[in-house]
């Protein structure tokens, strides 16, 4: 058995491998090139596989950021586990721990104190550890000095029938008696929603609209929310990694907070969504808080995650 840098020589085989090993996270080639090798950061010395007569067992990719990410920038003493896996049949044989010290060791000798595991924006495959199907991973990594913290949360609904709840109505009435109105994007926002986004919520946020005005689907899957000066307060999309069905992110600036807008954008999202045919909506996380928040909307979790990072 052999621990060597990646070669997409082994690409279908480390494809394959993963589906073999994370099948509740079966992915493709393509998404494989696009979140992995076609990601910025990416570097062939934190990627490795472990072959043994020419075949892949095991996978582990890492990440320190070469290029800044918005206003988090290099954040240079930090570093990523993207994923770690090894077929079944090779397991307890300390393969994954040699994969797992390859990568931590060059990390450390470039200067990483904190590696976070999964949680990689903006192209993470997993938002942290899931306790239910990846059970055998949590208790690796616990054994090897990482330490569990917040849990985040997986939530859906279907969306057959759906319509807004008079509850909701009543407050969106009650809304625009205040002068708020609730519309879909128009381009004529556009530079006012980027600047209210990056101020309110930060880069990645704007980033996220940014794309969707360059793919021009912008007014399809935005809806934003005017203030009585006809400023922008609110916002809300969906579709924001091509899934149709993907909702978020949503905000209301702290400024218009504790009128019920949040729940009115997310309940006439999901009406368009119904309207357009896209009978079932998700997101991938969020904390204990929005999880009773969308709760009271008709959501519920269908996957949790925990985060899992290690200080040296």
């Amino acid at each position: 058995m052999q621990i060597i840098n990646y070669s997409q020589y082994y690409e279908q085989q480390v494809v394959d491998c993963w589906n073999r090993c994370c099948w509740y996270d079966a992915i493709t080639i393509e998404k494989f090139r696009k979140q992995a090798l076609f990601d910025d950061n990416f570097d062939n010395e934190l990627c490795f596989v472990a072959v043994e007569d020419e075949k892949v067992i095991g996978f582990i990719l890492g990440t320190k950021r070469k290029f800044p990410y918005l206003e988090r920038g290099l954040e240079p003493t930090k570093g990523w586990v993207n994923v770690i896996f090894v077929d079944e049949k090779y397991r307890r044989k300390g393969i994954g721990t040699k994969l797992l010290n390859s990568v931590e060791s060059i990390l450390i000798d470039r200067g990483v104190t904190n590696i976070v595991l999964g949680a990689y924006s903006p192209n993470y495959f997993f938002a942290g550890l899931d306790p239910i199907h990846h059970e055998e991973a949590c208790r690796f990594f616990d054994k090897m000095g990482y330490v569990s913290g917040a849990e985040h949360f997986s939530m859906s609904r279907d969306l057959h029938g759906f319509k807004m709840s008079d509850k909701v109505i009543e407050k969106k009435h009650e809304a625009e008696n205040k002068g708020f109105k609730f519309i879909n994007f128009e381009y004529k926002y556009s530079l006012e929603l980027l600047e209210f986004l990056k101020e309110e919520f930060g880069g990645g946020w704007k980033r996220n609209a940014l794309i969707a005005m360059q793919n021009s689907i912008a007014e399809d899957v935005m809806l934003v929310v005017l203030d009585k000066e006809n400023h922008i307060c609110g916002f809300c999309m969906r579709m924001i990694d091509g899934n149709p069905m993907r909702f978020g992110p949503i905000g209301i600036a702290k400024s218009a907070r504790n009128e019920g807008i949040g729940g009115i954008l997310l309940e006439m999202q999901m009406c368009q969504m119904s309207k357009k045919g896209i009978y079932h909506m998700y997101f991938i996380t969020t904390d204990e808080p929005g999880r009773r928040y969308y709760e009271r909307h008709g959501l519920s979790v269908f996957r949790t995650f925990i985060e899992y990072r290690k200080e040296l």
